[in-house]
């Protein structure tokens, strides 16, 4: 059975992990689409609940073998993906999918799944604040900040192709803004 897939998309440093973690604790129905990537863990993060940690030639075995919903190489030598299993795995328990993915995986999902899926962009209140929060985070430098920034301002001109664009100013009024949407969508 197909259930309903939520999508959320948003520049590096948003917010939108923040979001997806508090309405997962929000909606017992919604389920978190772990994708697989191609780097290597970052600090505390575990293989199959964070991601689905796979090298390089991994990655390109599983997009020739047509196990991705959707995929895309975000960087140089950088894949992120979903992979058909996770889905197929979320709706066999009849939840919707989550999603917690890049612009053009957001955009690319949206695409696949016209008719069942809400793809929500979560705008940055500004590029500036953007920057203080990939500051903040400590865990990038001022190289891949910037790298980050000017990834930002391209994405930000996709936001239209989405349904729902949620700007985060302050996260307490966008985790509200979420859930109204969320719980719309969900029980359509």
């Amino acid at each position: 059975m197909e259930g309903k897939l939520l999508i959320f998309s948003a520049p590096s440093g948003a917010g939108k992990t923040t979001i997806v973690r508090h309405l997962l604790e929000k909606f017992p129905e919604l389920e978190f689409s772990v994708s697989a990537c191609s780097r290597p863990p970052r600090n505390g993060e575990v293989d199959g609940t964070d991601y689905y940690f796979l090298t390089v030639d991994q990655f390109r075995d599983k997009i020739e073998n047509g196990e991705f919903v959707e995929w895309e190489e975000v960087y140089p030598g950088s894949y992120y993906g979903t992979l058909w299993s996770e889905v197929k795995r979320i709706w066999a328990k009849g939840h919707h999918v989550m999603f917690d993915v890049d612009v053009k995986g957001g955009i690319n999902l949206k695409r696949k799944f016209p008719k069942n899926s809400l793809a929500v962009f979560v705008m940055p209140p500004s590029i500036e604040e953007l920057k203080n929060r990939l500051m903040r985070r400590g865990t990038e430098t001022e190289e891949s900040i910037s790298i980050r920034i000017g990834k930002a301002q391209e994405e930000m001109t996709y936001a239209n192709l989405f349904d729902y664009i949620l700007t985060n100013n302050q996260v307490e009024t966008a985790f509200e803004e979420a859930e109204r949407i969320v719980k719309s969508f969900i029980k359509d």
